[in-house]
């Protein structure tokens, strides 16, 4: 039986435990963390929550929820065997890591405060904790870019903390951060011939190079600064489509520049571009969430084991996300409206 059959069988199993809608709702029906943490000990990631200290925090819980997701996602990997793709995809907790610590830095917090927003499991597992406690401890933004200066997209990082000093955007290490991640992700396409693995990661890239143009024309970049941001393409969007949408003189009639492509569909309908920026990224969303829950049409396909390592990684982002909408005391019908979830 080779790997993939196997990682492929537990990408089935696992895809037969996620939550339903319903379940969904239940959760975020809750009227305060101590509800919430009662019914999330009746799901399947009661063990994943265990050990959240009280008073709880939607911090504590998303920091449980994100060390059980690296378990699941490295387990996967490991099942799979050598895979670039499943790798890139990993590498989102580490990036995620650096996100809040750059970001904390910038904001002035305390290490102690940092802590609460990270969560090291995933690098545990792979022997890489050094990295990010060496960040971690840095007295600011300089230190904790120089201490990351040898890692393999140190570049990348003290280019975002120049673009950070010049624009004052915080979005900015967002958006370098991501494109580390999809740059991985572009280079580990680049070796696969798989026909349903290059549609569900091309997504993802696509995902992230137009969304990046579009904030880029949005916070007033200049076009060599976007061209900085932009990770190799895929057939879908390629190079020029992107060059045109730079180019245009609106947002919207960057947006336009998708009526010929198979994202036609998401082209936003609003007037506002901040909300039509938002809107655009939330229907993006829902058709990679969508794409992949139709992976598993064919049993034993690699795709499959992609698309499980997506849906599981949209499912804790819905936890945490109703984590903080319970804390806030957000109505219910709006927490829902906002989660990547089966309509």
């Amino acid at each position: 039986m080779g790997k993939n059959v196997y990682a492929s069988v537990k990408s089935y199993s696992q895809r037969g435990k996620l939550l339903k809608k319903a379940d969904l709702q239940t959760l975020a029906e809750s009227r305060d963390l101590e509800e919430l943490m009662t019914r999330i000990k009746n799901t399947i990631y009661g063990d994943a929550i265990s050990n959240v200290q009280k008073p709880y925090t939607s911090q504590g819980i998303e920091s449980g929820l994100r060390g059980h997701l690296a378990g699941v996602h490295y387990s996967i990997a490991k099942t799979a065997g050598d895979s670039d793709i499943l790798d890139a995809y990993y590498m989102k907790f580490i990036i995620s890591n650096l996100k809040q610590i750059l970001k904390g830095k910038v904001l002035g917090k305390s290490q102690e405060e940092i802590e609460t927003h990270i969560n090291l499991r995933a690098e545990e597992l792979i022997k890489q904790r050094d990295v990010i406690i060496k960040a971690l401890v840095s007295k600011d933004l300089e230190e904790t870019v120089a201490s990351l200066n040898s890692v393999q997209f140190g570049d990348e990082i003290s280019k975002a903390a120049t673009l950070y000093n010049e624009t004052k955007n915080l979005q900015v290490f967002d958006t370098y951060f991501d494109k580390i991640l999809y740059q991985q992700l572009g280079r580990a396409l680049k070796n696969t011939r798989d026909r349903e693995v290059i549609k569900l990661v091309g997504m993802d890239v696509d995902f992230y190079n137009l969304l990046s143009v579009i904030r880029g024309k949005f916070w007033g970049l200049d076009d060599s600064q976007i061209e900085d941001l932009i990770v190799s393409q895929t057939p879908s969007i390629p190079k020029e489509l992107l060059q045109r949408m730079m180019a245009a003189a609106t947002i919207r009639d960057a947006f336009a520049e998708l009526s010929n492509t198979k994202y036609k569909n998401l082209i936003p309908d609003v007037e506002n571009e901040l909300d039509a920026v938002a809107q655009f990224e939330r229907s993006f969303e829902m058709a990679i969430y969508n794409s992949s829950a139709s992976s598993f049409t064919k049993m034993f396909n690699f795709a499959t084991i992609i698309g499980i390592t997506k849906l599981t990684a949209f499912e804790v982002r819905n936890l945490a996300a109703i984590a903080y909408a319970v804390e806030q005391k957000i109505a219910t019908d709006i927490t829902m409206s906002k989660l990547i979830v089966k309509e």
